[in-house]
């Protein structure tokens, strides 16, 4: 089954190294492109793509800007944030805006390509250089908080929650648990209203600081 692509890149040179790194991958179809904000949510609505390549630095509208629109119109379209920003202020508003991933443009193409993978299945792929000052903000934001327990959520709902911190897509769950991805998903579902947390960034917070997934 392919993965069909879009990418948002306001500099054509960049979107035809891309087309040449996935013509050797033959499950990576890119299916449109765009330079702009505007042109992405367009492309985004028409074709409907599994991943959209968003780069951050667009000439009308911010990438995270626009991320949070199509996320919005689209939210079944993963976003992979492809930048040459490796700083903690754009990468957190990236995954605010509802980011599957995040890869600097200095990074491998397989680690590229491996991101896209990750956020078609339904992870989340962080660069690891990134995915450090993740950690690092969420264990101080632990030494800021009281305590808290794992009251209210079952063993089984433990397990499933590493999984899903650990950025597994539910079909990976399933196959681990010997379960069902529909389970999966009201698994997912009861954690969240449980936790009352609303977002995969805020869940692999949790996930870290009561020691479910290792910093």
């Amino acid at each position: 089954m392919s993965i069909r692509i879009l990418l948002v890149d306001d500099h054509a040179v960049v979107r035809s190294g891309l087309q040449m790194i996935f013509e050797g991958e033959p499950e990576l179809k890119v299916v449109g492109e765009a330079e702009n904000a505007a042109g992405a949510l367009e492309n985004a609505q028409r074709l409907k793509p599994d991943v959209i390549l968003m780069d951050i630095g667009l000439p009308d509208l911010s990438g995270i800007e626009a991320t949070r629109r199509i996320k919005q119109a689209c939210p079944e379209c993963a976003v992979v944030a492809l930048t040459i920003h490796e700083d903690q202020e754009y990468f957190f508003k990236m995954l605010e805006a509802g980011a599957s991933g995040y890869v600097p443009k200095r990074a491998a193409p397989d680690e590229l390509v491996n991101a896209i993978r990750t956020a078609a299945a339904g992870g989340v792929y962080l660069f690891p250089s990134l995915a450090k000052l993740l950690v690092k903000d969420f264990l101080s934001m632990a030494e800021e908080r009281p305590s808290e327990t794992l009251d209210g959520l079952t063993g089984r709902e433990q397990e499933v929650l590493r999984w899903i911190a650990d950025g597994l897509a539910n079909t990976e769950i399933a196959e681990r648990l010997s379960i069902s991805p529909k389970t999966v998903g009201r698994h997912r579902e009861n954690i969240m209203n449980k936790l009352n947390i609303h977002s995969r960034v805020d869940l692999v917070r949790y996930a870290i600081r009561k020691g479910i997934i290792k910093a």
